[in-house]
């Protein structure tokens, strides 16, 4: 306890350091930590064909639980690490509003969206997301990254994830990722 009362008052903690000792307390405020889901798949599983470029290649449902105070915007990336020429973005969304806690099925491939968020460049050229589409054999993992952040990003269009983690550095408040699988054969 004492190691954790020391890290909790050590100011040149981050937040995450802070939340992450702090949830090990019972009963503290910081147990429930930002956390992304999806009703499509759950952690580590096979995400299903109808979300990848074997099907009808449209965004799976998120859904996301205890935005931190403070929160101003959400953004989100998806990528595949495992992808033969090095990781491959899948999805650039930000500027998603800080009372959103969600993101639907079919999010439409289009720069802006009516609630103001913003979609970037994949790794395809293209706005918006595209699914999986590994080649054929072991299957890769694809990450669902969602990031708190302290402002509205305010970047010149479209960008991709690279110019979007620039942009991020000092700005996140808390993350959470949700990993699916897909493997084609």
């Amino acid at each position: 306890l004492t190691g954790v009362l020391t890290i909790l008052i050590n100011s040149s903690c981050d937040r995450t350091s802070v939340a992450e000792e702090s949830a090990a307390l019972p009963g503290d405020e910081e147990t429930i930590l930002l956390k992304v889901t999806s009703p499509a798949f759950l952690e580590g599983e096979q995400i299903p064909k109808k979300y990848t470029g074997e099907g009808l290649d449209v965004s799976p449902p998120l859904e996301w639980i205890e935005a931190p105070p403070n929160t101003a915007s959400f953004a989100l990336t998806c990528d595949d690490p495992d992808a033969p020429m090095g990781t491959w973005d899948h999805w650039v969304i930000y500027n998603i509003p800080a009372n959103a806690s969600k993101l639907p099925e079919a999010v439409p491939t289009q720069e802006q969206l009516p609630d103001g968020s913003r979609q970037g460049l994949n790794d395809f050229g293209e706005i918006g997301y595209r699914g999986p589409m590994p080649p054929p054999g072991k299957p890769h993992r694809y990450y669902f990254t969602l990031y708190a952040l302290d402002t509205v990003l305010d970047l010149p269009k479209p960008v991709g994830r690279e110019d979007l983690e620039k942009a991020l550095k000092g700005h996140v408040i808390e993350e959470s990722r949700l990993m699916g699988t897909y493997q084609r054969q």
